[in-house]
């Protein structure tokens, strides 16, 4: 989960947020079709009218021939359609930007706003005024849970080393943090992924005490000795080595367990109103990963571009994403489609992590520890947060053949 600069929501926060957005959700009139709009012929009042000629009319000079019946013009092309995407300052959101800059699919016209908090952008979608966002993907089991509109359809680029659990100086080993304060963002993947860390090392995942800070206070936390551990993304990890030389580096998200379940990921999400719009929807979808096409052959010239967008410098984007397009100099690994697809179990073969259908063993996992942190009740069958049918749509229309 990757939010700079906005207050984070404890898990309690989160369940009474998305019961008011069900509450608050409102719908717009559609727009009219333009599909269904006839063309009127123009009327011609100085016609002359029907009634009857006392005698023979005179065969017609040539001047006075009449004028041969015009082909009906054919109909415009049709007018872009907007798709509204919203994403949070990370360079991983930013292949948006290179979709609309590089008018990637011409069909569409993508208006795209940087929301920093996705509660946010998941009410707007809840309420009809958005229909695509990017951001993290453990929210699909939350938002089942509280029955908002709102699906995940890609994976679009697990964590590849950008994400580490830092251990405080003079703190070695995990049994050591037990009562201590550690530093996550509370209701997103790092608590997950240091309650994993935790058991994986011998401490049951309530040991501890989860301090929820954005990654700015949690550096401030660590250099200060307020925390004993925390969860830190580039360049925030990096910002606490810095500062803490001593500091030790416990895991990554490029460790087997990590990479092998892509735990820690972003996605891509659409309103339920959005996802009845079957071709639209997944010309989304192809936008998105034409983008990451465009990346892997135009790194330099695609980095420049995310970096405009969201006002980054180009390092930190290389720092996140890479700088050579091949997916693995980075700290994530952006998906092309056939990765995506196999992730999501739609094309044969296994993806660089997991296994074909991934996605399945990953909601799975997900649902799982929210129920251990309170965060939902119980478990949510995965098609109450996961829609296949844009990534389908998109390869029936022969996409990546």
């Amino acid at each position: 989960m990757r939010i700079p600069k906005k207050p984070i929501r404890t898990s309690l926060q989160i369940a009474g947020l998305f019961t008011a957005l069900l509450l608050t959700s409102c719908s717009e009139p559609p727009a009219p079709d333009p599909d269904t709009e006839t063309t009127k012929e123009a009327s011609t009042p100085d016609a002359p009218t029907s009634e009857p000629v006392a005698k023979p009319a005179a065969e017609p000079s040539p001047k006075e021939a009449p004028p041969e019946e015009k082909p009906i013009p054919k109909k415009a092309t049709a007018e872009p359609q907007t798709v509204k995407v919203s994403l949070f300052s990370w360079p991983g959101y930013g292949f948006w930007f290179i979709a609309k800059e590089k008018n990637l699919v011409p069909e569409i016209n993508l208006d795209i706003q940087i929301i920093e908090d996705p509660y946010e952008s998941f009410g707007l979608m809840a309420a009809g005024q958005l229909d695509v966002t990017s951001s993290t993907v453990e929210y699909g089991p939350i938002a089942a849970e509280e029955g908002v509109p709102v699906k995940l359809v890609a994976f679009t680029n697990p964590s590849y080393g950008t994400d580490k659990i830092i251990l405080a100086p003079g703190i070695t080993d995990a049994k050591q943090l037990v009562g201590k304060e550690v530093a996550v963002l509370e209701g997103g993947l790092t608590q997950i992924y240091m309650g994993i860390w935790l058991e994986e090392n011998g401490v049951a995942f309530d040991e501890v005490k989860y301090t929820n800070l954005i990654m700015d206070d949690a550096v401030a936390a660590m250099v200060s000795g307020k925390v004993a551990a925390g969860e830190f993304w580039e360049p925030f990890g990096s910002n606490v080595l810095k500062a803490l030389p001593d500091a030790t580096v416990a895991a990554t998200s490029k460790d087997p367990y990590f990479k092998k379940t892509a735990l820690l990921a972003d996605g891509m999400y659409m309103s339920g109103s959005f996802l009845k719009k079957k071709e639209l929807s997944a010309l989304a979808v192809k936008a998105y990963f034409e983008a990451v096409k465009f990346w892997e052959a135009n790194p330099a010239e695609g980095n420049e571009i995310i970096a405009k967008g969201l006002q980054f410098p180009v390092a930190d984007v290389e720092l996140v994403i890479g700088a050579e397009g091949s997916s693995n100099d980075g700290g994530i690994y952006p998906f092309n489609w056939m990765e995506s697809s196999q992730f999501m179990g739609l094309n044969d073969g296994d993806p660089p992590f997991g296994k074909k259908g991934e996605i399945a063993n990953h909601w799975k996992l997900t649902n799982e520890w929210w129920v251990k942190f309170g965060v939902v009740t119980k478990s949510h069958p995965m098609e109450s947060g996961v829609d296949l049918s844009p990534m389908t749509t998109l390869k029936e229309m022969g996409y990546g053949e």
